[in-house]
């Protein structure tokens, strides 16, 4: 019997292993960094250099997960939840905030621009929102977020910002 435990206890030990290696590596894969650049803590201001508020992107949960805490001149307004799927090869965004909007967002890397897009139902119908995210080489990230009206063609800008890291 002394024989046989030697056996069950390496295959015990080697599958427990594996499976720490995979969890710790679960979400290590480069997809998975796509939306690096931007985490950081960060100054945002408006094209004509106008404050427009702050925010803390950090990766959570072993890595998988990309958490956004937005504040405003007034305090805390809003928060997103990033993460890749790589069952379906998209990244996906589900932002809220205190004015009770709940934007569901997907998409990925467009020539190194994060772009990700959804729907939303508004008052005068659905709406499209389409969201970008620009790395510029000085470091800073160019956030251009665009809407429409399902029925038509034109995009407006509903916010542009400009972030810049924040040196504490």
């Amino acid at each position: 019997m002394k024989n046989l435990s030697v056996p069950v206890t390496l295959v015990v030990l080697l599958t427990l292993s594996c499976h720490v290696q995979a969890t710790a590596s679960a979400c290590e894969a480069d997809r998975y960094q796509d939306f690096n650049f931007w985490l950081g803590h960060w100054e945002i201001t408006t094209p004509d250099g106008q404050f427009a508020g702050v925010n803390l992107i950090e990766k959570q949960y072993d890595g998988c997960v990309i958490t956004e805490q937005y504040a405003n001149a007034s305090g805390p307004y809003g928060t997103s939840i990033n993460i890749y799927d790589k069952t379906t090869g998209k990244w996906y965004q589900t932002w809220a905030d205190k004015s009770g909007l709940r934007l569901p967002l997907e998409g990925g890397l467009v020539d190194g621009v994060m772009v990700m897009g959804g729907k939303t139902l508004g008052q005068t119908g659905e709406v499209i929102h389409k969201i970008s995210w620009t790395p510029e080489e000085n470091g800073s990230v160019i956030q251009h977020w665009q809407v429409r009206k399902a029925d038509e063609t034109q995009w407006q800008t509903l916010f542009k910002g400009i972030y810049t890291k924040k040196t504490d």
